[in-house]
């Protein structure tokens, strides 16, 4: 009995159901999209009625549609939630991406369950903990690196690991950063961030001292995993998450197709693994992610610490570079481009860095060749006075962060998707019968009486028959096979032979509907296993009562309360995360070992952020390489709070 092969999945956002769509065209095996309420991001919901209409698309080539409901949750949202989950089951849904562990004690439908990177997976202790609890799969976090995976994946058998591979970085612990409520009120754990992270902060040391002045050092490159899928296989991972449920159309089919083709070129070649949902993706352009919105590339912890993660001088996309200023005029401004950049466009947007190192940027309202004959040499008028273009002047490098025609490119429908299949034409004693058979082994039949004539041209009319059935356009299927099991190649009238082909095709997709089985809920150990501590803290986000009972159950003695009930009223951990400033700033103390002179002189001595009013402070815990940002909460955010008459879990009284 052959070996069974691993499934890989690849998972797409989705900002909506059109974007979902396009996903699994361009190759997605799983998409993440948020319901009505409820999903870690608040501007990116759907209705029910969109996601229904998302699932049967997905559900025909056997891709899986997973709802984001991964804010945590006050007591008079527990009802409202399980209410949406029942709607959303009805609805096609496959399974529910889950921060709040309230919801495990409530009157679910047997869906099944993921948990969602807010869950903050860093251990294989707590990896093993979900797994018991219930979930069957879990997006680990994004700071560890493949020997964490492996040992995590030791310990999780029947869980998949989700990994993200693609997109913006928290520099957070997912689950772990508090800064936007203490700031703004709006709580990255109920969908809100702010992303205080991004913008810039001026650094001083103990003394004072101005080490970095107004850059954004808490603001990372965005993660890119290419050139390790291969290794995060081999770890361990069964889910290739890219991160983007705010991101357009473009960016989604291009990043989609980019991780796609990655991807099939590793399971063409290895017989242990295989796609986990059906049929192939024809891309009708060359994926780049460089064309999308990024700040530049890193993957972060997956090799190690890494030297240069960060985006500091700006969190904005500065583009791919294109050439120079060749002279300014009064109007408009000629430039040298690269041959690898290609043609100018009327709507390009362009940027440069002034003298200051900010980025600078302006949209183009035309754009022509300076000599037909030269296509690198341009003379571009700006959407904006030259006078305001800050410091544009002769031999600035420019780069391109808008390409109108790789736009209009993705505009246009720029992939197919089809399961492939087999096509057999019998003849019996009344007529002829029309077997179709899919990659995934479904069978359908279809019978069509008609008397049987002679051709008078007997390749002509058996290439007509290879033609006819073949003809599978604006279905879900291409042939990859015809046989013709005749005795003679028979006259066979286009319209009948066109009437069986739709007939067997409809019966084979109604055959593989009825067939289609849902993901199955993951049953919990019992009796319930313990939680890998027997004490939490804010940091474990409980804000219901249902949470603190479910942790209660698991051998917790001591429950606290989420930061945003407002009891850690003083200085506090706003975030923890991997990314050391000190490190990024080369002074960390274990960069020093081994220099002569400096070993012993530099010290983890706490940092000081300033960005306008706010104070933040830097500590470094060393042993595991962490860092901590303290602050405490403003007092409008204290009193907006008092204001609102909501229930939700405190450990202490009001």
């Amino acid at each position: 009995m052959a070996a069974r092969q691993r499934p890989i999945e690849l998972l797409a956002p989705a900002r909506d159901a059109d974007i979902g769509i396009a996903a699994i065209t361009h190759g997605a095996d799983a998409v993440y999209i948020g319901g009505p309420d409820f999903g870690a991001r608040a501007n990116a919901g759907n209705t029910v009625a969109d996601i229904e209409r998302l699932c049967a698309h997905a559900h025909r080539f056997n891709a899986r549609i997973f709802v984001t409901l991964n804010t945590i949750l006050r007591d008079d949202e527990l009802e409202p939630a399980r209410r949406l989950v029942w709607q959303l089951h009805q609805a096609g849904a496959d399974a529910l991406i889950v921060q709040d562990m309230g919801l495990l004690a409530q009157d679910l439908p047997p869906i099944q369950l993921h948990a969602s990177t807010q869950t903050d997976i860093r251990t294989p202790e707590k990896a093993r903990f979900l797994q018991d609890v219930g979930f069957s799969q879990m997006v680990l976090a994004r700071e560890l690196d493949l020997k964490q995976i492996r040992a995590i994946r030791a310990q999780v058998q029947q869980a998949t690991l989700e990994f993200f591979i693609h997109g913006a970085l928290c520099v957070a612990y997912s689950g772990q950063c508090f800064i936007s409520h203490a700031h703004t009120g709006r709580s990255a754990n109920r969908g809100n961030c702010s992303q205080e992270c991004r913008l810039p902060y001026t650094v001083t040391d103990a003394a004072g001292h101005i080490i970095a002045h107004d850059k954004h050092v808490l603001s990372l490159k965005d993660n890119d995993q290419s050139a390790n899928l291969r290794a995060l296989i081999d770890a361990g991972i069964g889910s290739f998450k890219i991160e983007g449920r705010y991101k357009d159309m473009g960016y989604v089919k291009n990043v989609t197709a980019h991780y796609r083709q990655l991807l099939d070129a590793i399971l063409d070649g290895d017989r242990g693994l295989q796609r986990s949902s059906s049929g192939r993706s024809v891309h009708f352009f060359r994926p780049d992610p460089a064309q999308n919105f990024n700040r530049s590339a890193t993957d972060y912890f997956v090799n190690g610490r890494q030297d240069d993660i960060g985006a500091f001088d700006s969190p904005k996309h500065a583009g791919i570079p294109l050439g120079e200023v060749l002279r300014v005029g009064p109007d408009h401004f000629d430039v040298q481009i690269t041959p690898e950049a290609g043609a100018l466009h009327n709507g390009d947007g362009l940027t440069w860095w002034d003298l200051q190192g900010e980025l600078n940027g302006v949209p183009i309202n035309v754009a022509r060749q300076l000599d037909a004959g030269d296509p690198l040499r341009w003379r571009l008028w700006p959407n904006e006075p030259m006078a305001g273009l800050k410091d544009l002047r002769k031999h600035t490098a420019l780069f391109r962060n808008r390409d109108m025609a790789w736009d209009r490119q993705l505009d246009r429908p720029s992939a197919e998707r089809h399961i492939g299949v087999q096509l057999r034409l019998d003849e019996t004693g009344s007529g002829l019968l029309l077997t179709i058979s899919d990659e995934d082994g479904h069978t359908a039949q279809v019978e069509q009486p008609m008397a049987l004539q002679p051709a008078r041209d007997a390749a002509r009319a058996e290439q007509a028959l290879r033609d006819g059935l073949a003809k599978l356009g604006g279905t879900d299927f291409r042939a990859t096979e015809v046989d013709l099991a005749l005795s003679q190649p028979w006259f066979v009238p286009a319209s009948a032979l066109n009437q069986l082909r739709r007939d067997a095709v409809a019966a084979l997709a109604a055959e593989r509907a009825a067939n289609r089985q849902r993901l199955p809920r993951a049953v919990p150990v019992e009796p319930p296993v313990p939680y890998p501590d027997d004490t939490l803290t804010y940091l474990a986000n409980v804000y219901n009562h249902a949470a603190r009972d479910f942790y209660a159950r698991h051998g917790v003695q001591v429950i606290g309360a989420a930061y945003e009930s407002h009891e850690e009223l003083g200085e506090a951990s706003l975030m923890i995360t991997k990314h050391c400033v000190r490190y990024s700033l080369s002074l960390c103390p274990k960069q020093a070992k081994g220099v002569t002179g400096v070993q012993g002189t530099i010290r983890a001595e706490p940092l000081v952020l300033k960005h306008g009013n706010d104070t933040l402070t830097l500590r470094f815990d060393c042993k595991p390489c962490e860092m901590h940002v303290v602050g405490s909460m403003r007092k409008n955010v204290l009193k907006q709070l008092a204001a609102e008459p909501l229930t939700f879990y405190r450990s202490r009284p009001a």
